[in-house]
């Protein structure tokens, strides 16, 4: 039986760099293409753990692969990756560097990650829609501020953010198509929109978030939105504690929108 190994993989557009921690076997650059990646996974020992940064669209392809060949496989937040890699005094980035550093963090770190779980094809849809949208209101938000004091174009400025309320209408349109094809979600959503001041999309957002991690308990959930206060305490110094906004800004600020909004309501605005 092969011994199960620790893999990095630094993950492009067109191809992938995969390293081993044990250095089992030489970095290797393969084409981020389904078939050359199952050819490669099928000579990698099963139950072996791969480690992979979160890049859009490109790592989906290897993460759902691997999984299916039987590897646990973490998808990783790069800023952490990074952070890692100064720590244990990475000199240099290429593409090889990455994967090895990936490879080592993998191999020393796996019991404080999660595994990655392939969800169906309506939440990723609905999970992409959502993304967008938020993207979507701060180029709409970034519109105004840009243009507010500029005198003279007033109507063509408006015109614009006509048409962004136009896109947004179709979007929500779209995020209620999908969420209707995630029956767990939408169950969760119309739960949530029973709270005060929990709206359609804040109740989408939170659902979704809920549903997509496996949240051992509500301290893990405020930690993954980095609403979580940090301390910042040595000896006899006990500094301000600040949030610790490390996951999804977008999630956050619709979380901020929905207290605001329950700030108005007669239930929370003693509070």
């Amino acid at each position: 039986m092969q011994t199960p190994l620790d893999i990095g993989v630094d993950v492009a557009s067109r191809h992938v760099v995969a390293a081993c921690a044990a250095r089992s076997f030489p970095p290797r650059k393969l084409p981020n293409e389904l078939g050359a990646l199952r050819a490669w996974l099928s000579g990698v020992p099963r139950a072996s753990r791969i480690g992979l940064e979160a890049t859009g669209a490109c790592h989906q392809l290897l993460a759902d692969a691997a999984h299916a060949a039987g590897m646990t496989v973490y998808v990783l937040n790069p800023r952490d990756v990074k952070k890692y890699g100064e720590g244990v005094g990475r000199r240099g980035k290429t593409d090889r560097l990455d994967a090895e550093v990936i490879a080592r963090y993998v191999a020393r770190e796996h019991d404080q990650l999660h595994a990655y779980v392939p969800r169906s094809a309506a939440a990723r849809r609905l999970e992409q829609l959502l993304k967008r949208r938020g993207k979507l209101i701060n180029a709409r938000v970034g519109l105004t501020a840009t243009w507010r004091d500029i005198p003279g174009v007033g109507k063509e400025v408006a015109a614009v953010k006509a048409a962004y309320a136009r896109l947004l209408k179709r979007v929500d349109s779209l995020l209620g198509e999908a969420a209707a094809q995630v029956p767990e979600v939408k169950a969760a959503s119309t739960r949530l929109r029973t709270v005060p001041g929990y709206g359609e999309l804040g109740g989408l957002a939170v659902a979704h978030a809920l549903q997509r991690l496996p949240f051992s308990d509500v301290d893990a959930f405020i930690a993954h939105t980095g609403l979580d206060p940090r301390p910042r305490d040595s000896g006899d110094m006990h500094g301000r504690r600040r949030l610790s906004k490390r996951r999804p800004p977008a999630l956050r600020a619709t979380l901020d929108m929905c207290a605001m909004s329950a700030s108005r309501t007669p239930a929370w605005h003693p509070y």
